[in-house]
């Protein structure tokens, strides 16, 4: 089966950049004139996803309000010739019944928070795409992923490399082998010494998933944290069915840190036609003064 929708889990509360999603969630903090959430929608919808589940939790509700029809915006801006705009904000709307909303009442992890979703995704593969993280790449990111599962099946996870010195801070995949971008895995490990990581592949908060996993979750105790993992259960998951890594050709940007925040506005500024001059002359300045 194809994949035609995807899990987005929204409900965290952003610590890591409060004090700002206090009152706006991070879902929603804007990476130049869209919010981060917009640009991970537009990469699954690049990638032929036809339904989103929005996991979401209390005071969350913008999300779902920023996805709809804004009828009095639209009719402001119609009335004062503004159709550039009002094609720009017509853009970021959702089709009728193409996105579901359904709560985690309680911040028990990322495992369950997918789990959350099973009974809208049903019997069939799926994708789940992490918020915080912007996939800056042509075509998208999913959308490598998917053409890679249209090969192979089984359970895609998105990796990218960084430096080896820096593997203890990432869960890292085991390669078996390789054909491409396309790796073969044995397991993942998180957080590894150095000198015992088996790779310096990193995991990058994109998957593409069989809907067993569910049952595994259903049943899962909890791990790190005290919550329900994702990775405990694709662990097991590993034992039954074959699971490989995709290295995407593209450049991810962690949103839900201050300081990969500021490198995904900047990155996007400078790629804006509007503003690519600007932001340009701007980096030039501030450049000069330190």
């Amino acid at each position: 089966m194809r994949v035609r929708k995807a899990v987005l889990p929204v409900a965290g509360f952003g610590t890591r950049v409060l004090p700002a999603t206090k009152a706006i969630p991070k879902e929603l903090l804007p990476v130049v004139d869209r919010p981060a959430l917009q640009y991970v929608v537009d990469e699954a919808l690049e990638a032929g996803i036809e339904h989103i589940v929005f996991v979401t939790g209390r005071n969350k509700g913008a999300i779902e309000d920023y996805f709809d029809i804004p009828y009095e915006l639209e009719v402001a801006l119609e009335k004062k010739g503004k159709d550039a705009i009002l094609e720009q904000v017509r853009s970021t709307t959702l089709p009728a019944g193409a996105a579901s909303f359904v709560r985690q009442q309680s911040p028990l992890g990322l495992g369950h928070a997918v789990w959350c979703a099973r009974d809208i995704i049903g019997n069939e593969p799926f994708a789940i795409l992490l918020p915080d993280v912007i996939v800056k790449a042509k075509p998208s990111g999913l959308a490598q992923m998917v053409e890679a599962y249209n090969k192979v099946g089984g359970n895609i996870v998105a990796v990218d490399p960084v430096p080896m010195e820096r593997v203890s801070s990432y869960g890292v995949i085991d390669p078996v082998s390789r054909d491409g971008r396309l790796i073969k895995m044995s397991g993942m490990v998180e957080k590894p010494p150095v000198e015992s990581a088996p790779s310096n592949l990193k995991i990058t908060g994109r998957y593409i998933l069989q809907p067993e996993v569910f049952d595994l979750l259903e049943n899962q105790d909890p791990g790190a944290g005290g919550e329900i993992q994702l990775t405990d259960a694709m662990a097991r998951q590993m034992e039954s069915q074959d699971f490989y890594a995709y290295e995407f050709d593209g450049k991810e940007y962690d949103c839900g840190s201050k300081a990969g925040y500021f490198e995904a506005v900047l990155a996007h500024a400078l790629d804006n036609e509007e503003i690519a001059e600007d932001a340009k002359a701007l980096v030039k300045q501030y450049a000069g003064e330190l």
